[in-house]
């Protein structure tokens, strides 16, 4: 009797990953978006938040969000406005449509995390968040092994 290979964590990440970026992708085409603008659209404050506060929150590049905060602004999702305090800020608020498009994202995250939680016990979800924790923490520890 051949042995199961045993499967790799990151494996599972990955390929889980994969699969929910592919959806919010098909989702995002659907409505003209890009999964990046999506997230952007996501983390602006309704009182404006500096252009300087969004790749940190996300996690992206300032070559990416530059391109994608262009693009943004040339389809009117969003416009960029000089602190009157300090004139080297520069805060990126939505537009109306730009609200619109971030109302449809939001409804579509809303949507599938609570079919997610419909689905995954309590208990389970727990452990998950747990887990997640867990590798946020090796993948610092890595990281910190590297730089030494």
């Amino acid at each position: 009797m051949k042995q199961k290979k045993k499967e790799l964590i990151d494996g599972r990440i990955r390929h889980a990953w994969h699969r929910v970026y592919r959806l919010y992708n098909q989702r995002a085409i659907a409505h003209g978006l890009t999964i990046s603008a999506g997230f952007i659209l996501m983390h602006i404050d309704k009182e404006g938040t500096p252009s300087t506060a969004l790749g940190p929150r996300m996690g992206m590049e300032p070559t990416s969000l530059s391109r994608t905060l262009k693009s943004m602004e040339d389809q009117g999702w969003i416009k960029r406005v000089i602190s009157q305090i300090d004139k080297r800020k520069v805060f990126i608020f939505l537009t109306p449509e730009g609200l619109l498009k971030r109302n449809l994202v939001k409804d579509f995250l809303l949507e599938f995390n609570e079919k997610l939680n419909q689905r995954i016990p309590t208990k389970d979800l727990d452990g998950f968040f747990n887990t997640m924790n867990i590798l946020d923490q090796v993948i610092d520890e890595v990281v910190n092994l590297d730089e030494k």
